[in-house]
């Protein structure tokens, strides 16, 4: 098994533990995913695995434009269980707008999502 089957295995993995746990006791995973997310050492260890994840899916002959197509199918897969909630997400946003601090707040998010949107665009015209 190649870096991106072992990558591919872990997401497996981690989504089935994920599914179990949920049917037993979903309050745990809940409480566990809250501390995961709000800490920011979990911030910078994902970024760090992003990084490592691009690389090796890079190595593996996946061209960012075939990255960005599987985004693009995730985004969708995301937006269905997002839909139903929604509203708390978009009052948070608007009350970053209202306040000024959405580019402030977000500024490391969006560098990447340029950088990667750069990098497609020339990968696909240039």
């Amino acid at each position: 098994m190649n870096a991106v089957g072992i990558i591919a295995l872990i997401v497996v993995i981690v989504a089935v533990i994920k599914m179990l746990v949920l049917l037993v006791n979903p309050k745990s995973w809940m409480n566990m995913a809250k501390k995961l997310v709000v800490n920011p050492v979990s911030r910078i260890i994902a970024l760090i695995l992003a990084g490592v994840v691009l690389y090796y899916l890079r190595i593996g002959g996946i061209t960012i434009v075939q990255i960005f197509a599987v985004i693009a199918f995730l985004g969708l897969i995301i937006f269905v269980g997002l839909a139903p909630h929604i509203d708390s997400l978009i009052k948070k946003y608007e009350k970053q707008i209202k306040t000024g601090r959405m580019w402030k707040e977000n500024w490391l998010y969006i560098l990447i999502w340029l950088v990667l949107l750069i990098w497609a665009v020339k990968e696909m015209f240039f």
